[in-house]
């Protein structure tokens, strides 16, 4: 009995980091956090995105340092978020 309740807190355990690890991979596509379809990206729809974003980490993507981010900057965004 403690074999079986081991190897099926094992299996969940490893399916739980898999799961992580193809959520980490998978990064939201730039309409569907642009939510307001105004063709850019604020720090507020992105840190819905990635709640733990912070306006430093917005800044330093933000090229042009206009508070949205374009595709091109969005893609910037989702390549730092990425390396973590």
């Amino acid at each position: 009995m403690n074999k079986i309740v081991l190897a099926a807190v094992a299996t969940l355990a490893l399916s739980g980091a898999a799961f992580a690890e193809t959520a980490a991979v998978a990064a939201p596509e730039f309409a569907a956090v642009d939510t307001d379809a105004n063709g850019t990206v604020s720090l507020v729809e992105a840190q819905v995105a990635w709640p733990a974003l912070t306006a430093e980490e917005f800044a330093k993507v933000d090229a042009d340092a206009n508070g949205e981010l374009t595709a091109e900057e969005f893609a910037a965004l989702v390549a730092a978020e990425a390396a973590k």
